[in-house]
């Protein structure tokens, strides 16, 4: 499978040809743009999960390492496993999305805030089949971007989770109690692998949101945050943490681990905004009719899709004397690399020719 960022519904559909007799799949309907939206079926077990991911069509790893969850699903060791659930996954919710490299689907709807109008199709199959299915567990799996940071103290948020609020008031109620001490579980189970790489994700209530909505339904939701790693800017080590993520889920499942309560998932920092791809110093800055001496310059990579692969653009972020951020990368300049000040504006993707040859900007 691949390693790139860029999963298509192509690649998906090559995956699907490999038959197993222990995968039923079937086609749960379409997308806007009359693409087929898959759903597989596989275990006989009375407990029933239903997770899906790519509602947001560039959020690729999830997809992957469902793909790698699979095979793991239907080892022979793991006959129990699939004696005790029944896994419903949509691996791929919005195709359309997927297929353009965007968050939104072919509508420019963001599917994740389509949960009470339920405009579009792709949203109305989600929660049909949720309703249908009645689970026991919701996993909703995503990804977010580089600018996360797990906790004022931690490293890039490679992984964060969510139980899902159920109410303005984040009670806790039963349903989220139970999905706090999974999520607890998992965290405990890797965090030595990636101990200062794991958040928790804000709670505020959003009944436009459909983990909020199924949490408020009672079923304990889980979402999961595909994050940076660094230097992994096609997210195949953060691909293989929420492939051990589901693992250890499973294995807590099971009953194979201790229960956790809610003070052990709240010990889980919190996700803050705190990250740039990549801080340059030494560099001067034009900046409204005024140059700003050997400044700091944050940069934040824009995601594109460009000859069917994700290429990443230097866009200006911010810059100061002493920035705030912290960056996945650092680079201090010598002196007069560029022959004039760079002119900044916030968003504005820089292009120069001295630049692209001196950092790696397609990482």
């Amino acid at each position: 499978m691949t390693s790139k960022r860029y999963f298509p519904p192509e690649l998906l559909y090559d995956f699907l040809k490999i038959k197993n007799d222990q995968i039923n799949s079937k086609i749960l309907g379409y997308s806007v743009n009359g693409l087929p939206i898959y759903k597989l079926r596989i275990g006989n077990g009375k407990q029933k999960i239903f997770m899906w991911s790519q509602m947001h069509g560039n959020e690729t790893t999830t997809t992957k390492a469902i793909l790698d969850f699979i095979p793991w699903l239907l080892d022979p060791l793991r006959s129990d496993t699939l004696n005790l659930f029944t896994f419903h996954i949509i691996p791929q919710l919005n195709p359309d999305g997927a297929k353009a490299y965007t968050r939104f689907n072919a509508d420019q709807f963001d599917l994740n805030r389509d949960s009470i109008k339920l405009s579009q199709p792709e949203s109305k199959l989600l929660r049909m089949e949720y309703d249908r299915i009645k689970p026991h567990y919701a996993l909703n799996l995503h990804g977010q971007r580089t600018i996360y940071g797990a906790g004022v103290n931690g490293g890039p948020a490679t992984l964060s989770f969510l139980s899902p609020s159920a109410n303005p008031e984040r009670s806790i109620t039963p349903a989220r109690r139970i999905a706090m001490s999974a999520i607890a579980s998992i965290y405990n189970s890797i965090r030595d692998e990636l101990p200062l790489g794991i958040g928790r994700y804000d709670d505020t209530f959003n009944p436009n949101c459909v983990g909020d909505t199924f949490s408020k339904a009672g079923t304990p939701t889980i979402l999961f945050e595909a994050g940076h790693y660094p230097e992994d800017y096609q997210r195949e080590v953060s691909r293989n943490f929420v492939f051990k993520a589901l693992k250890a889920l499973i294995n807590h499942l099971e009953g194979n681990n201790k229960t956790y309560d809610t003070a052990d998932y709240y010990k889980i920092p919190e996700n803050i905004n705190n990250y740039v791809d990549l801080i340059v110093s030494n560099i001067d800055i034009s900046f409204k009719d005024e140059i700003f001496k050997n400044q700091q310059l944050a940069i934040q990579f824009e995601e594109t899709l460009k000859g069917g692969e994700v290429v990443f653009l230097p866009s200006l972020n911010d810059f100061s004397i002493n920035l705030s951020q912290k960056a996945h990368r650092y680079i201090k300049l010598p002196d007069n690399y560029f022959n004039k000040p760079i002119s900044f504006k916030q968003d504005k993707i820089l292009k120069n020719s001295k630049f692209d040859k001196l950092f790696s900007v397609k990482p």
